[in-house]
Order: C-alpha cells, then structure tokens, then sequence
C-alpha cells in the first residue's frame, strides 16, 4: 500500500521542517520522514547547545571586563548548573515538542529510516523493521544533513571517540581533552570546555587556526584559546590512540613523535554528507555524494525537477539559517511548478538567487566572538574582483571603551572597487555576531557605500566602528 502526498521531505531538521511548512502554506500535502529526532542536529548536538555551553563564560567574562562589576564576579563557573541549563534547552534530545508542532501545522511525521526507491518513491523502513511506501505526487527533498567526518588515525574506531554529539551533550566534564583540528566546532568546544575547567589541548594539522576566514580571525581566536590556558600545537597531527581498559584513560601518539594523556579525544575535522544509505542509486546518482543543486534547489545531476537537496547536504553553506533559506525557496519554486508557472531561479524574493553563496553570515562564539559574511579578500581576488579592504580597531571606538574595559576588536571591509559595494566583512570582538548582521544588510542590498555612509550609528555604541570604517576608506 502506498500513501501520497505532493510533497516528501525525508529529514526533518531546520531544513526538513521548513520546507514542509511553506508547502502546506502553500496550499499542498507534505509529509516529513525522520529517522532520529525532529529538530535535527542543530536543536540537540550542534548550535543550541553549544551556544548554551559557551554562553556562560561569555557571560562571566563580560561582567568581570567591567570595573566595578568585575568585584561581585568572584566566583567560577558551575559545570553541573551549565550542562542543566543546556539540557533545558535540548530537552536532552526529547523531540515532542518539535513533533507536535508539526502536528499542530498540519505535516504528518512518519518515523523512519527514509531512502529513495525510484523517482517520486520513498520507502521507510520503521523501527520494528516494517517498510512503508511513501508516494510524492510532485517532488522529494532531500534534507538528510551530514554526519562528521573522521580522521584515518590508528585505533580512532575502537576508542569510543567524541564528535560534536558527544562533545554538546557529555554529562560530565572531562578532566583532559584532546581535540583533534583547527575549524569551528574545535575552535568552540575547546572553548567551552576550558570555561567549564577541562584541561584542553588542541592538535592543528595547520600553522593558523580557522585558515578559511581573514587570517585576524584566527589570530585572534588564537589568542583567546592561549589566555584561557587551551595549548595549542600547530602543524601536529594524531597519529595513533590507545584506550587504557582499566583506567580508561587514551594515549595520543603524534607525528612528532610525542604522546599525550587525556581522558576524551574529540574529532572535528570536517563532515560528510549523509547519503551513504539514501537510495540515490536508485535513480542513477553515486551513493555518498554531495547533492549539488541550482538556486531553486533542484539537484541538477537529475534531468525533470522532482529532486530537491536543501541544507547542507547540498554544501551550499552549511549553516541552519541558511538551510531554512534554501528551505524557503525551494518551497516556493514546488508551488509555483505545481501552478504550471515558471521557478526562474533569478527572479524575485521567492528564489535564493546566490545569496547563500556570497551572503552566509557565520556566527562563531569563542572568546573572542568573531563573525564574517561575503568574500574574505583572497576570496574576492581570485573571483577576478578589483577589491581594496579596509581595517579598523574596533577598540579605538568610544562605545567599545565604554562596553568593557580592555574591549579588543578588529573590523575588516572587502569593497568592489567597481561597484563601489561592501561584498565581504570580518568582525572579532564582544558583541561581533551581533552586529554581523548590518554587513549582511549591505552585502545583500548592495548598498552603495555613497548611501551607507548616511546610515548613522547611534553614539555611544560599539556599532559607530561602521562610520570608523567609512572614515577610513575615505567618506
């Protein structure tokens, strides 16, 4: 037996969710197939709860950067309370809220391991191991997200290793912890599990940490990680781990030829999609790719547009809000092909039209925060762009001063000298992912930098380093 529905969504994260919404608003039938939790990676094991392990000493650091403040803030950070107020927020992966509210927008859930079975057909293979066929009448997205990767070391598969999973949802602070890598998540976690107390040592295979942004976020990020006490070793990579069986204590042998004892490794070398069990053979695409996608989200290795990929399976910009971007799109271009109306991937609010190439803001909260949106100056040079960037301390702004006492900032523009447009900004600093979004403003609305500069901010705040950077460039 087969149930139909216009459209099926198999995952049912940011991504799956969205879509599913904006269909049924659209005045369609959706369905959503999840295999774990609703909510995806990003509610339970990814950005919700690091963000709220990591908001605490963000928060303890700011009260004692002020005088006056910085007397009452005397104590240290409760590890116990901090992993019971991430729990709240995780709700320690218990997804019922998520499932009523798809419920509640009217979006069945089937529960399930979804996988392709030819086109417009999903088979779920539930958990007492019955399969049920699912029929799309117009289009399958696929929203299945990535699972990380992990690195070819010696032993690596027999010592129970951490991931981002074990890393956001650990019950107990482990007294040393190895990271393995030099990207976002290691860059975070070491962070948060240094604020909690942990004896942090991360293993950079690179000479710079973050080496895809502008280089003064790495530095920067470098030179938080050393003041909260995280050694870092750069240009070192694990070669071999061993897990004691009585004390469980892991040895981690190097290249160098050096060794580390530790109690948890965590691995955060990168991810892979997860499309290894997906059914894509089925319709003639290679099991455990990428799914590369046009601005509509329609996977182009498949002629006819009934095959969608929206988040970071389609690598687009690995990011939950831009995964609920995509989502968004996609959705529309379903409902206008249904209509029999042309999706024109560059026509109109509807379509992503590449901003999810060259406008992904990204939110990083180390200590420092850093945060960037657009091109980086190499980026922009090598895409053929005459470009000239502009710097600025951002401690030189009377609002910062005021902010904390030590504020420490730094404030990069990328301008299309052509277009006389801001097309890339890096912030580091208190406060740097909150105002990231004014450069995504500009970088979208192709603000010319003649209007921007008519733009004030309001004095005193940290914001006024936008008229600082304006002044530098010469308006």
């Amino acid at each position: 037996m087969e149930d139909a529905y216009d459209v099926v969504v198999v995952g049912g994260g940011p991504g799956g969710e969205v879509t599913a919404d904006r269909v049924v608003r659209a005045g369609l039938t959706a369905v959503i197939v999840e295999a774990e939790a609703v909510g995806g990676e990003c509610s339970y094991r990814a950005c919700v709860p690091s963000k709220a392990l990591l908001r605490p000493g963000a928060a303890l650091e700011a009260a004692r950067s002020v005088d006056g403040a910085r007397q009452a803030a005397t104590g240290a950070l409760d590890p116990a309370q901090v992993l019971a107020r991430r729990d709240r927020f995780t709700g320690r992966g218990d997804d019922t809220g998520q499932a009523d509210w798809l419920h509640g927008a009217g979006i069945p859930l089937v529960r399930g391991h979804g996988r392709l079975a030819g086109e417009l057909r999903v088979e779920v293979t539930r958990a007492d191991g019955t399969v049920r066929t699912l029929r799309a009448r117009l289009a399958v997205v696929l929203s299945t997200g990535t699972d990380p990767a992990v690195p070819p070391v010696d032993g690596i598969d027999r010592i129970g290793v951490w991931t981002n999973r074990q890393a956001t949802t650990a019950d107990a602070m482990p007294e040393r912890l190895v990271v393995v890598g030099g990207g976002v998540v290691a860059c975070e976690m070491a962070t948060a599990w240094r604020s909690l107390g942990s004896s942090v040592t991360l293993l950079v295979r690179d000479q710079a940490l973050l080496t895809g942004w502008e280089p003064c976020a790495g530095e920067e990020v470098t030179r938080g990680l050393t003041g909260m006490g995280v050694t870092i070793r750069f240009g070192t990579s694990a070669t071999r781990v061993a897990r004691d069986g009585a004390t469980r204590a892991v040895t981690v042998e190097t290249d160098d030829g050096t060794g580390l004892v530790c109690d948890e490794v965590l691995v955060a070398v990168g991810r892979r999609p997860r499309t290894r069990d997906l059914g894509l053979e089925t319709v003639g695409l290679p099991a455990g790719d990428w799914l590369p996608v046009d601005d509509t989200c329609r996977v182009t290795a498949l002629d006819g547009d009934w095959l969608y990929a929206v988040g970071d399976v389609n690598r687009r910009a690995p990011l939950t809000h831009m995964a609920k971007y995509q989502a968004r799109a996609c959705a529309a271009a379903i409902a206008e092909r249904a209509a029999g109306r042309p999706a024109d991937p560059g026509a109109g609010r509807a379509w992503s039209a590449g901003a999810d190439h060259v406008a992904a803001p990204q939110a990083v909260f180390t200590r420092p925060e850093i945060a960037s949106v657009g091109l980086t100056e190499r980026a922009a040079r090598e895409a053929g762009l005459a470009v000239r960037a502009v710097e600025y301390r951002i401690d030189d702004v009377a609002g910062a001063a005021l902010h904390a006492d030590g504020f420490r900032g730094h404030a990069k523009l990328v301008v299309d000298e052509a277009r006389g447009v801001v097309v890339g900004c890096t912030l580091t600093g208190p406060m740097a992912t909150e105002l990231i979004h004014t450069a995504t403003v500009a970088i979208v609305g192709e603000i010319p930098l003649e209007r921007l500069w008519h733009a004030v901010p309001a004095f005193p705040t940290v914001s006024e380093v936008w008229l600082r950077l304006l002044e530098a460039y010469g308006l």
